[in-house]
């Protein structure tokens, strides 16, 4: 793999201090054990990354890596207080989902280190106003973790609803486990999905908005588009559902 090919067709938005990429599912951030990834990768072209924050392997979208240090801590304390703005889009099983949802659930790590929920599957109930969630009393011994993300369906097909999503916090697999363990787990996730019918997770970090005291304005608004691959469950037309999108989730809170 190529860095500099990479580097220019993912790129979103760079400047002296940051890169945003549009990274394709598949690639690691960092951190990889058996296979390349983009840290390593720019390093061995001589580019010092450092990431901002991480997304799954399996997921495609942006990331945003430091060039600088001095930027790296300004942003990734934006991530640690949950004062940066994020939104996701996925296309998941099942088109029963209501308009708005907030998944108030808690996780903890189960067996093998597997990321679950912080309670028994049946102890999950569903308000009537679309927020699931489980009583402090059913939570298993533990340590575990509150997590909420909260969701819009976006479209809808017969089988499949594409969601924009804004995770509240950022635990390991949230969005992932969250959808999963209500029952409409992200079409093609590996977790979930052992049949091999998908060659994705069709999951996407896809808007990222963070303080950035160096730009002028003083921000960072950024957007990356899925690719056609990620469409390919539904069916769709890409540009009518992102602008549905992009109108959903200014309205997520």
């Amino acid at each position: 793999m190529n860095w500099a090919e990479l580097r220019e067709r993912c790129l979103v938005d760079e400047d002296a201090a940051i890169l945003a990429l549009n990274k394709p599912a598949g690639i690691s951030v960092t951190g990889e054990r058996h296979d390349t990834d983009l840290v390593e990768l720019a390093a061995a072209a001589g580019e010092t990354l450092y990431p901002v924050h991480r997304i799954d392997k399996v997921t495609s979208g942006l990331i945003l890596l430091a060039r600088e240090l001095s930027a790296h801590g300004q942003l990734t304390r934006q991530f640690n207080k949950q004062t940066a703005s994020k939104a996701y889009l996925a296309i998941v099983e099942g088109a029963d989902l209501p308009d708005r949802g907030v998944l108030d659930l808690p996780l903890g790590v189960g067996r093998k280190n597997r990321v679950r929920i912080a309670a028994p599957r049946e102890a999950i109930r569903e308000s009537g106003s679309g927020r699931w969630f489980v009583d402090d009393a059913d939570l298993l011994a533990g340590k575990n973790y509150p997590s909420v993300t909260h969701f819009a369906t976006v479209a809808r097909t017969d089988a499949h609803a594409v969601l924009a999503l804004r995770p509240v916090t950022g635990r390991r697999h949230q969005i992932r486990v969250h959808l999963a363990w209500i029952g409409h787990p992200i079409v093609g996730d590996p977790l979930f999905d052992k049949s091999g019918t998908h060659s994705r997770a069709h999951l996407h970090s896809w808007r990222l908005g963070l303080s950035a005291s160096w730009r002028t304005p003083p921000e960072l608004a950024l957007e990356a588009t899925p690719g056609p691959d990620f469409w390919t469950p539904v069916g769709l037309d890409p540009t009518a559902v992102l602008g549905a999108a992009a109108a959903c989730a200014e309205q997520l809170v």
